[in-house]
């Protein structure tokens, strides 16, 4: 929910979070001292101790980078690093054309980091640009990342699986049939019915929509005025790569909220009635807030028939303009009655009917944002995902072609904490690992 942006919807997310600051791509000059030792070197050894919080931060890093990526920002990320991963032991190999930029292996206790590291033209010589690339575990397995898994606070559950035409063929998985809040993930079976009615003949992807319902929204459509003409095509990657809430909307009413759960059902989700009726996310905001408290209250208790006059008779109420937005502070709310809710096994079904819809405009939508890191996507000739999160909420779930011998499989993992926040930064390396696994 705001829930539903993608992790990884924006460069944080990759790649487990360390996208930091600014970087520029001029070429330099090699700059070296008389040993020989250039800028780059001198600051590729400096990363053990600043990650470790030996080296001070505003000595490292050039004002441009601070001002994007503030030192409590850059704690907080390298502290989730180590937490992951252990502590950072040595570099084991830092290599640049020009002295000033290039790529460091960064040895952690539980494996070695890839990182793109770009060093200023200013006397001081401070860093303008640090990326993670990729990170590599040391004897990992399926069982080490299911137990960490297991150890999250709250509810947990995963899958990694091969899919052979329309059958599921587990390799590790934990809770794999229970229902959890996932966020954004919902979105999928908006994208498989309107995959299915354009295949129907019902509908086009070149077919001008109006934006007509306002939501929380991404860059993408934000502020944008009401009735502004867009593809169905762009609505669906919006909606997909950035998790556009103002797409997603638009297009809920477009296909209509009975269609969308018929399609649901038919993908094989095991309790559809968690999902019915099928809220839009403007709904799902009001509903969590203050201002809709006794008709939260009604809803939550009700049947799907009743929950559905509910929404009808307060359909002029139920809008961005009535929001109150308590929802994105504070802690979790309601993720346990007011979501959208799928089982690993549900979602991997999902995967088989979108799969099946043989929609290229739909698998690469899913495939815009990959939702790992550029190192662990090259393993897959393809890979889509899709992703979701609110406050207690976090769920992952990609679906590839593996590269080395062309069999399908989906990776998918949620985490439920209704007692406090999840991390995303925990969840994307947990789930990079899986995709590493299952890419083996």
């Amino acid at each position: 929910m705001m829930m539903m942006k993608t992790i990884l919807q924006s460069a944080c997310l990759a790649a487990a979070a360390l996208t930091m600051g600014p970087s520029s791509h001029a070429s330099q000059a090699a700059d070296t001292s008389a040993t020989g030792e250039s800028a780059f070197d001198r600051r590729a050894m400096q990363l053990v101790d600043l990650i470790a919080g030996r080296y001070p931060y505003a000595d490292f890093f050039a004002p441009s980078f601070q001002a994007v990526v503030p030192a409590a920002q850059f704690n907080a990320i390298s502290n989730s690093l180590t937490t992951q991963y252990g502590d950072p032991v040595a570099v084991e190999n830092a290599t640049s054309a020009n002295g000033r930029s290039g790529t460091v292996l960064l040895r952690f206790a539980k494996g070695i980091a890839t990182i793109q590291l770009e060093v200023g033209s200013a006397a001081d010589e401070r860093v303008t640009g640090l990326r993670l690339t990729g990170f590599e575990m040391t004897d990992d397995s399926f069982d080490k990342v299911a137990a960490e898994i297991a150890a999250l606070p709250g509810a947990t559950g995963f899958l990694v699986a091969e899919i052979d035409d329309a059958r599921i063929l587990p390799v590790a998985q934990a809770g794999a049939d229970r229902q959890f809040a996932v966020g954004s993930t919902f979105k999928l079976y908006v994208l498989d019915e309107l995959a299915a009615q354009i295949a129907d003949g019902k509908r086009r992807w070149s077919d001008v929509a109006p934006l007509a319902h306002q939501s929380f929204s991404s860059a993408g459509t934000a502020n944008w005025p009401v009735g502004t003409p867009v593809t169905l095509h762009s609505l669906a990657n919006w909606m997909i790569s950035v998790s556009d809430n103002s797409a997603t909307d638009t297009l809920i009413h477009l296909l209509g909220r009975e269609t969308i759960e018929a399609r649901m059902r038919a993908a094989g989700h095991s309790d559809p009635s968690r999902n019915i009726p099928f809220l839009t996310t403007v709904e799902a905001f009001a509903l969590k807030g203050n201002n809709f408290a006794n008709e939260r209250t009604a809803f939550v208790g009700a049947t799907d028939a009743a929950q559905r006059r509910i929404l009808d008779v307060n359909s002029e109420k139920l809008t961005l303009a009535n929001v109150d937005g308590v929802s994105f502070s504070g802690g979790p709310r309601f993720i346990d009655s007011l979501e959208w809710f799928a089982s690993p096994n549900d979602l991997a079904r999902l995967m088989i009917d979108l799969k099946k819809r043989g929609s290229a405009e739909a698998m690469a939508a899913m495939a815009i944002n990959p939702g790992v890191d550029r190192t662990a996507a090259q393993q897959w000739n393809y890979l889509g995902y899709k992703g979701g999160s609110e406050l207690g909420v976090i769920s992952m779930s990609l679906f590839g072609e593996r590269k080395s011998d062309g069999k399908w499989f989906i990776v998918t993992a949620s985490w439920n904490n209704p007692d406090g926040a999840v991390s995303t930064e925990t969840m994307v390396g947990l789930v990079t690992r899986l995709v590493n696994l299952a890419a083996e």
